[in-house]
């Protein structure tokens, strides 16, 4: 039996609104509690993967997303958790050593170290420099603030130290379990596109573009340093529209734009022949503690 949950804080995970992603399962998969064939095209934090590895049993998955820093993240306790392990050991003994000014010295200079480190990485062929990286990009989420993952115009790592008190750096049991949850579990980076090959008939099918911003001010969508533009997102509907042809069951999140104003219909004509829903969630990214409050998303479905 696996007990896991997402190894990095993710902006804009699906922790909080799980219940009403499980709602919306087929009742083939709430029945039978048999995935044959599972697949995320933006996988983020995959807090619905894994949830469904540990309710489900899930035969094969494809996990796909285009921020190259996850996907190693991924790979990296996929393939070797205890070194990943034993890195973050050491660097949590490093850090915890330290007064308050020093630790948030030492978060800068792993900052600069990471994002330093990028410039000759070798991003195409695994090898164990690819272990370190992932302890550093864990560290940095574990004691950034907000736990955020942002890139800066030229794809470097700017969110500030997050002056946390006893941040958990190393999870050691957790990471044991992801590798669990990610046996039989295929991990690509690549666009959404990159999916078609892999989704049939009767396979769950979970969208979780980066969202559309409700208004000027909300527009934290910078994972990787490509940004996913409105032109973008008409794009995925379009592929949307193509996979539900083959069968799959397909679920979409997404903001809600009538949030901003009823006029705007964005998605409601983009989705106009699928069921759409709408639920209430958190907004968790905001600088300002008082605008953190219940806003209206989008689960589009191509069943009912």
């Amino acid at each position: 039996m696996i007990n896991v949950k997402p190894f990095l804080k993710w902006a804009g995970g699906k922790t909080q609104v799980l219940s009403e992603l499980i709602n919306k399962l087929p009742e083939i998969v709430t029945k039978s509690k048999i995935i044959d064939s599972y697949i995320e095209p933006f996988v983020g934090g995959g807090a619905f993967f894994f949830y469904l590895k540990n309710n489900y049993e899930v035969k094969k998955s494809y996990l796909l997303d285009i921020n190259i820093e996850l996907i190693i993240g991924y790979k990296v306790i996929q393939n070797n958790p205890t070194e990943l392990i034993k890195k973050l050991k050491k660097i949590s003994k490093l850090y915890f050593s330290k007064n308050k000014t020093r630790q948030c010295e030492f978060f800068y200079e792993i900052r600069e170290i990471y994002n330093n480190q990028r410039i000759k990485f070798d991003y195409k062929n695994y090898n164990k420099e690819w272990i370190e990286r992932v302890s550093y990009l864990i560290f940095l989420n574990k004691t950034c603030f907000n736990g955020l993952f942002r890139l800066n115009k030229s794809g470097g790592f700017n969110v500030p130290f997050g002056g946390y008190v006893k941040p958990k750096i190393c999870n050691e049991v957790n990471i044991l379990e992801v590798n669990k949850a990610l046996k039989d579990t295929t991990i690509i980076c690549g666009d959404f596109s990159n999916s078609e090959d892999y989704i049939d008939k009767n396979s769950i099918v979970y969208f979780d573009p980066p969202y559309r911003p409700i208004n000027k001010t909300s527009s934290f969508t910078t994972y990787s340093t490509n940004g996913f533009t409105d032109e973008d997102q008409k794009r995925l509907a379009h592929f949307y529209k193509k996979m539900s042809k083959k069968s799959a069951y397909l679920i979409l999140s997404n903001s809600d734009s009538k949030n901003n104003s009823e006029d705007d219909d964005f998605f409601d004509r983009l989705y106009k022949r699928f069921k759409i829903y709408r639920i209430l969630a958190n907004r968790m990214i905001n600088s300002n503690g008082d605008k953190r409050g219940k806003i209206s998303e989008i689960l589009i479905t191509n069943y009912r």
